[in-house]
């Protein structure tokens, strides 16, 4: 028998919320995406595709809190919010578990207090050496399954030696990092893989790409090049003049953001590192003035295998990899159940009566229940591509139920949270994400003022227009106010 799908709750939340559902025209895809942040400094040194622009940042501050005040990001990525709201005088607070984000954020911060001309030294000495001359087996890149063989040997090789050198031979703690950061910015360009949604795509000359055998991902260039077009980069933007800095810009955050006079005392994020599933319930009630975050999307990707080989280059082993997986907010097939983990971590911190409130919510939500059982059926119909999808689904809700709970509790009375987030589609049910976690913030004693769209929303993938047309989904940023 075919199932005819019901939306009658979904439709009855869009009522609900159909006159905050507002085009602004304010946004565009750059202003919600890491693609806003290619030309500017610092930001632009590494390619962060899940963030959102410094612009969008100033764009929100400036409008609800001129002021500055106290923010937090629970997502921190490599720190888009943190360092253009610490431009503007705010204290910052990012939170992040992978190590990626971390290493970018801490970079970041150490480039922001460099001593420049030391740094220079530390360069024009490096252009005379031969990086095979410090290659030493104790620095060997320790790959993981899906990384071996993503560089040519010569590369791999350079790479090795440099890392060695970065080591062995440079003796600033600090300027030593900011070397090692340059080659965490180029692997991908120097390496036969392109970051590409879910995995790593391979090229061809690989000798192991998959599916599409004649994938070409362009220049792939020599170690040599490509670090030393990365080290004039870094030199170029803490140089810049505040007249060159213009022509990037006419945003004050840029010019202050160059400023070291700007960046001291409490404007320098303060970072967490693990999951803000645990940190969030252990901060102060009633802290934060202004959160500005975009959690990841309930779209199946996985940043434990987009980024394996910044990963390998930390040192994250397969089990580290595994681990981060199942800690990561769940937005992947293979991410497990955290309904045990979080209420044994809820009791252990005496604050079990906000367990069942929380698990009370979800089980509440109405529309949320009525795709998943939606969702359930096509399971058993084979529709779905995966039979994990519905437990991904579940589990995404079930843990943003908790991510706002708590920064409701920690936001000021007046205090406002700006989320960047995507509606997704499965077997072409639509997953109204933007009306699901608005209404789950109301519960929670908060008020959405607006959910700003794009003028354009994001289509489905190539093989959901194959199967059920091509419709727009919302991109939206939600505006929610305590």
């Amino acid at each position: 028998m075919q199932f005819i799908s019901s939306s009658n709750q979904r439709n009855e939340l869009y009522e609900k919320f159909k006159l905050k559902i507002i085009h602004n025209s304010c946004l565009d895809r750059s202003l919600v995406s890491y693609q806003g942040n290619k030309e500017i400094p610092f930001s632009s040194w590494f390619k962060y595709r899940e963030g959102f622009s410094e612009r969008l940042v100033t764009y929100l501050l400036q409008k609800f809190k001129p002021e500055p005040g106290v923010l937090i990001d629970p997502f921190s990525g490599v720190g888009s919010s943190l360092f253009a709201a610490s431009a503007l005088g705010w204290q910052t607070t990012g939170i992040e578990l992978l190590p990626v984000g971390l290493f970018a954020t801490q970079a970041r911060i150490i480039a922001q207090k460099i001593d420049v001309e030391l740094l220079n030294l530390e360069i024009t000495k490096f252009k005379q050496i031969n990086f095979w001359d410090y290659y030493d087996q104790l620095f060997i890149f320790n790959h993981l399954a899906i990384t071996r063989g993503a560089f040519s040997s010569s590369n791999e090789e350079q790479l090795i030696g440099y890392i060695s050198y970065c080591n062995n031979v440079i003796q600033n703690k600090d300027i030593s990092t900011l070397f090692l950061y340059a080659a965490f910015c180029i692997l991908e360009d120097i390496s036969y893989t392109r970051k590409d949604g879910q995995y790593l795509r391979w090229d061809s000359r690989s000798g192991r790409s998959k599916g599409n055998s004649e994938f070409n991902k362009g220049e792939i260039l020599s170690f040599k090049d490509a670090i030393n077009r990365k080290l004039k980069q870094i030199m170029s933007d803490l140089n810049i003049s505040p007249i060159q800095l213009d022509l990037f810009s006419e945003n004050l955050l840029l010019k202050l953001a160059i400023n070291k006079s700007s960046i001291v005392g409490n404007t320098e994020p303060n970072l967490y590192e693990g999951s803000c599933l645990e940190i969030l319930p252990t901060l102060q009630e009633n802290s934060i003035d202004f959160v500005i975050t975009s959690p990841p999307y309930v779209n199946r990707y996985d940043y434990t295998r987009t980024y394996a080989l910044e990963l390998a280059f930390l040192g994250c082993s397969e089990e580290k990899v595994k681990y981060l997986r199942q800690q990561m907010l769940s937005c992947t097939v293979e991410n497990r159940d955290k309904r045990n983990y979080l209420e044994k971590y809820y009791t252990s911190i005496k604050r079990y009566h906000n367990f069942l409130k929380i698990d009370f919510t979800f089980k509440s939500q109405a529309a949320l229940q009525e795709v998943l059982i939606i969702l359930e059926i096509y399971k058993k119909q084979g529709k779905l591509n995966n039979d994990n999808i519905v437990r991904m689904v579940g589990n995404y809700f079930y843990e943003m139920c908790f991510v706002i709970y708590e920064l409701a509790r920690i936001l000021k009375p007046g205090g406002i949270i700006a989320m960047v987030n995507d509606n997704v589609r499965y077997a072409g049910e639509e997953v109204p994400v933007d009306l699901i976690l608005s209404d789950i913030a109301e519960s929670f004693g908060l008020k959405t003022r607006y959910i700003w769209t794009l003028r354009r929303g994001k289509g489905n993938s190539s093989q959901q227009m194959g199967n059920h047309g091509r419709t727009e989904l919302r991109k939206c940023v939600y505006i929610w106010e305590k």
